[in-house]
């Protein structure tokens, strides 16, 4: 990889993109008050088991729109279908739409307004199609962005502090390596959801007593 597309990818992965994903806890949130996140040392499972449904749920319409740009309408109209989680499917939404802005706006100044609904993945994959990056590295940085986020959001509750934070995000790389590499020759055929709880937490999230993130 060029000394360029190293440091795009750098400026990606750099919490300071302001692409809209630590507004969103992915169900983490709902999770830990309902309990089933009794202490600390749950979290470690519960990051691998998301990540592992990610990579199944999420990124084959990453990997499917970075082949194929022009056919981002059609997965995005799948997408909509597919994350049939009312919160989910809004927290797709928003991210999308700010991702792209945020690439866009710094990257790729020419390029046309997102679609609509404008998902999360398939924007995803489309964006890092156009500036050049390789398959494999488009599925490792949504994976890393995706354990990043929830990472993050563990801090921000409380669950564990940003030292430990970073040893157990360092701990699951290895893991979201081996998916990414594994997923980014994944097909719309290979949608699936492995972890189904996460989903059901993910959509109580709106009746939270009080709640600190919008998913």
């Amino acid at each position: 990889m060029s000394f360029a597309a190293s440091q795009l990818v750098l400026q990606l992965a750099d919490s300071a993109l302001p692409a809209g994903g630590f507004a969103h806890s992915g169900g983490l949130e709902a999770a830990w008050q309902l309990g089933e996140i009794p202490d600390r040392q749950s979290l470690a499972p519960f990051l691998e088991s998301s990540l592992r449904q990610a990579s199944t749920a999420s990124l084959p319409f990453v990997m499917a729109a970075h082949r194929e740009p022009a056919s981002l309408p059609d997965l995005d109209a799948h997408c909509d279908a597919w994350t049939s989680n009312h919160v989910s499917n809004r927290a797709s939404r928003l991210q999308g739409r700010a991702f792209w802005t945020a690439i866009t706006h710094a990257f790729l100044p020419d390029s046309p307004p997102p679609p609509q609904p404008g998902h999360f993945a398939p924007a995803f994959g489309v964006l890092l199609s156009w500036l050049n990056l390789p398959a494999e590295t488009t599925a490792h940085l949504f994976l890393f962005q995706h354990l990043r986020g929830l990472v993050s959001a563990a801090v921000r509750l409380g669950i564990m502090g940003p030292l430990e934070a970073q040893g157990v995000q360092f701990r699951l790389g290895e893991t979201a390596a081996t998916l990414a590499a594994h997923a980014r020759h994944s097909t719309l055929d290979d949608l699936a959801q492995t972890a189904p709880l996460l989903d059901v937490f993910q959509g109580t999230q709106d009746r939270l007593y009080s709640r600190l993130f919008q998913s």
